[in-house]
């Protein structure tokens, strides 16, 4: 068994299932529902190489129930997010119906992404036809278990305020998706699954025979059997590889998992105006002397300047200079039009407001394959150390986590 810290402090309760060294997923049950609905999925999924942890929902099995009788959509949702925080990796995470859906409403709604994939059965109805109370009576009189709090439907979960969040998640949602129905499902349509797929821009439709409403355990064996070939085709156990004569791509992606900050480096064109190009090849190569590095490609357009100057300016971002990033790596624009930048004793600009700012010399120039290594050396560097980087990781920007 394993322990996590939810919203308030709440202890949630969760099974372990294969080594943690295998990819991991994370299993949700549904509303009234506990983890222990989840044992042989758990059980296959483990046995096929992964790293399965079967968690109880706030009040429910093991978990622990808040003394506020706090069951908001928020509540679930953030509880959710504070798992994934606390793994040591980011799973696919696979939720039964209700799980399904705070899963996606979740996911749907972090800037970042916190997981690698999501697999959610029976999309949700349209809730705006019923009342909240209507629901929760329809569900707690098909509730197959008494382990879980009653105080659940005490405060009427808000299942109108669900509906509201899921399509905007769903758009928003950027992970491989596989949508499960149950063909027998009293749930959803064959139709309504189909349009909701088309939310979502990386979903897939399975539909098994003979599932109803609960079809993770209707046909649990053929649903194993589908989360399985997901989890092969987009988060493999074997590691991807890449070797010589292999796709470019596959060792782009290879090198796309050391995390970079973003820098914009800058100079002089050959008419004395400001040039400068975003970048996230930069190291420290030195300190005595003090040296750093910037790697620029062959194709770039502004590489006769950094190769005919003799200074250049390195400026490294915070989180908040996202914009900056983007509308130095942009064609046809003024890139020093709309922003403060200034100019120390080599002349060369500096972006005001950077996390951090280095003006060099440069000290050699060095052609290697597709790449020019610049070497400069730092004749001046400011920073501000209170503020975050911003950076990038897999192709994508991203912020810190404090977890």
């Amino acid at each position: 068994m394993r322990e996590f810290i939810g919203v308030g402090g709440l202890v949630l309760t969760a099974d372990e299932y294969g080594s943690e060294e295998h990819p991991c997923v994370l299993l949700l049950p549904g509303i009234t529902q506990t983890r222990k609905v989840w044992v042989s999925a758990a059980k296959a999924l483990a046995q096929a190489g992964r790293y399965v942890i079967s968690l109880d929902l706030r009040g429910h099995g093991g978990s622990d129930s808040p003394n506020d009788c706090n069951y908001s959509l928020d509540a679930f949702m953030g509880d959710l997010v504070a798992v994934l925080a606390q793994l040591e990796s980011r799973p696919v995470v696979v939720g039964s119906n209700f799980g399904g859906w705070i899963g996606l409403a979740a996911l749907g709604n972090t800037s970042a992404p916190i997981a690698t994939g999501l697999v959610l059965t029976n999309p949700p109805p349209e809730f705006q036809s019923l009342n909240n109370k209507s629901i929760a009576k329809t569900v707690s009189e098909r509730a197959s278990t008494e382990d879980f709090d009653q105080g659940l439907f005490a405060g009427g979960f808000d299942f109108i305020e669900l509906q509201n969040k899921l399509e905007p998640a769903a758009k928003n949602l950027k992970l491989p998706t596989l949508l499960v129905r149950g063909i027998d499902s009293q749930i959803s349509s064959s139709d309504a699954t189909q349009r909701f797929a088309e939310l979502i821009l990386q979903a897939e439709v399975s539909e098994i025979e003979g599932a109803g409403n609960y079809v993770a355990f209707d046909k649990g064996d053929e649903f194993s059997a589908l989360v399985l070939e997901f989890l092969e085709n987009h988060v493999p156990h074997q590691p991807l590889q890449y070797v010589s004569g292999s796709d470019a791509r596959t060792l782009r992606d290879a090198m796309g998992c050391f995390v970079t900050g973003i820098t914009v480096v800058t100079t002089l064109d050959d008419t004395k105006k400001p040039i400068g190009l975003t970048v996230n090849s930069f190291s420290s190569v030195s300190l005595d002397p003090p040296l750093v590095s910037i790697c620029l490609g062959n194709h770039v357009g502004s590489l006769d300047a950094f190769r005919a100057e003799k200074s250049f300016g390195i400026n490294v971002l915070h989180t908040g200079q996202q914009s900056i990033s983007n509308l130095f790596a942009s064609k046809g624009v003024d890139r020093f039009a709309d922003i403060d930048w200034s100019t120390w004793e080599q002349n060369v600009p500096i972006i005001e407001g950077s996390l951090a700012s280095f003006e060099c010399i440069k000290k050699d120039m060095i052609i290697q394959g597709d790449h020019t290594i610049f070497i400069g050396e730092v004749v001046r560097a400011k920073f501000e150390p209170h503020r975050d980087p911003l950076l990038y990781f897999s192709g994508k920007y991203r912020r810190l986590h404090f977890g």
